[in-house]
């Protein structure tokens, strides 16, 4: 044991040794001329822009920035909206896929193109090889996938390598072509907003609005489809045509996402709105609402803060508001958000401790009363002190954490200092307790009746359970238990 231990150290100390030496030999300067080259941010060519240039973009003044924007934000919503089926769909991966599927057709319709006298470069020609290229890759998907057993994941990562393989290979022969110049098709793999013409814009904004209202239309459909396809089918509802169909759409908003965003991002602004909406709702009507806002204003401010920024791509840019979107959807969504599921729980855990706490009390007052001449026990006395040692022994609290929990309750009135380091259960406190211990026994005597469980059992049970007992359902185990007093004893022995 202590050779491990010696061993550990060593290799502790190396890779601290190691990854100091990197980090002194990559921060330090090797010469003068090194020493120049290292330079802040601000120095690195980046122009911030004037307060009219942030107007001019946030009025939409110029015509190009107008043209820019509004189709990207178009396409996040078509893609807020797609996305939210294919997010359910759980193919999350099936944008990826069919982004680098359709680069083999962008080739293929360069050198169409090209041969046939023009340069190559025709927007609707090479997005029209995107959409077939990736119908093909869509097909060969389904192909793999009823064909053999392996699972989606599998026939996606298949179909995303050996057609973005093959992409690569044809975009390294067309290079070769001496018909017309390649160059500007790498837009393609990374985006480019800054090309687009009026011709361009209107073709995405009809794609991406028939894309939106195709997805609005067959809500209901696309909706049975995601949940439950073999429920749908079954139905006689056509769940193949309908995947077809939301694979189609899938494939439009990745075709005309490639100039806006490019293939390899472009499954960012397919999952990204969707992903964060999750966190605002459970509703998937509100979800898609939110989604396609989230998707819209992605493009909104991406595209404009890169046409105030133009040496930053506005792919990059757009992916990266998406996701700033997502930071603040996960951490501050009031219905999923982290910050908003971390108070829910400090709150029930502090009601939790609350009600365990007069629970214990009120135990305690119950076992110091005296037995009557009819042998039925008295309500518990209100006056009658306790210590905090003899609350520590009904539960497993830290003394930390007692007193803690003693301070909230004397602060809410339902505990009293009664002197002498004792305590002692206010009026209101009292009835609280009451009514906690009663429904809580109301629950354990249930499950004795109608669960027949063992009286030894049910304490632990009616503890879970107790805690979230609404008063229809208190009050619907009361009829279930009509001979029962306003007091009711405990079905086993208190400890």
């Amino acid at each position: 044991m202590r050779r491990v231990r010696t061993e550990l150290w060593l290799r502790r100390w190396l890779v601290g040794i190691v990854v100091c030496l990197g980090c002194l030999a990559a921060g330090s300067p090797a010469n003068a001329a090194d020493f120049d080259r290292q330079q802040s941010l601000a120095l690195t060519g980046v122009e911030w822009p004037a307060p009219e240039e942030v107007w001019e973009v946030v009025a939409l003044k110029n015509y190009n920035t107008r043209l820019v924007v509004l189709s990207t934000a178009l396409l996040g919503v078509a893609a807020g909206l797609v996305g939210s089926f294919l997010l359910l769909r759980k193919r999350s991966l099936m944008g990826d896929a069919l982004s680098h599927a359709t680069l083999p057709g962008i080739g293929i319709a360069f050198a169409i193109g090209a041969s046939l006298g023009g340069t190559g470069k025709s927007l609707p020609l090479l997005l029209a090889g995107a959409t077939v290229s990736g119908v093909i890759g869509v097909l060969v998907m389904l192909a793999i996938r009823n064909s053999t057993r392996l699972r989606d994941d599998v026939a996606m990562g298949l179909v995303l390598s050996v057609f973005f393989g093959i992409g690569v290979a044809i975009l390294g022969m067309v290079q070769t072509m001496p018909q017309a110049s390649a160059a500007g098709l790498e837009s393609f793999i990374y985006g480019k907003t800054a090309s687009m013409v009026k011709s361009d814009f209107f073709f995405i904004a009809s794609v991406a609005a028939v894309s939106a209202l195709i997805a609005v239309v067959f809500f209901k459909e696309f909706t049975l489809l995601c949940f439950d396809d073999d429920y749908a089918a079954s139905q006689g509802w056509p769940a193949f045509g309908l995947d077809l169909l939301l694979l189609g759409l899938v494939t439009a908003v990745t075709v005309i996402g490639l100039q806006a965003v490019g293939l390899i991002l472009v499954i960012a602004f397919l999952i990204t709105p969707p992903t964060a909406a999750r966190f605002w709702t459970e509703r998937l009507p509100k979800m898609m609402g939110i989604s396609a806002f989230i998707g819209a204003l992605s493009g909104w401010l991406g595209a404009s803060l890169s046409a105030l920024l133009p040496r930053l791509p506005a792919g990059a840019v757009i992916v990266l508001v998406a996701a700033s979107l997502f930071v603040i959807s996960m951490f501050f969504a009031p219905a999923r958000g982290v910050i908003g599921r971390w108070l829910r729980h400090r709150r029930l855990r502090k009601k939790v401790n609350r009600q365990h706490l007069l629970r214990a009390a009120y135990e305690l007052l119950e076992a110091r009363t005296r037995q009557n001449g009819n042998g039925k026990r008295e309500m518990p006395i209100i006056n009658v002190p306790f210590s905090r040692a003899d609350l520590q022994s009904k539960r497993t609290w830290s003394p930390r954490e007692l007193a803690r929990i003693v301070r909230s309750e004397i602060a809410m009135g339902h505990l009293e200092d009664a002197g002498e380091g004792r305590l002692r259960l206010s009026e209101e406190g009292f009835g609280e307790a009451a009514r906690i211990t009663r429904n809580h026994r109301l629950w354990e005597v249930y499950l004795v009746k109608h669960a027949d469980i063992a009286p030894s059992h049910v304490d632990r049970d009616a503890d879970m359970v107790e805690h979230i007992l609404e008063a229809d359902l208190v009050r619907r185990l009361e009829e279930e238990l009509r001979d029962r007093d306003a007091w009711i004893p405990s079905p086993h022995l208190i400890q």
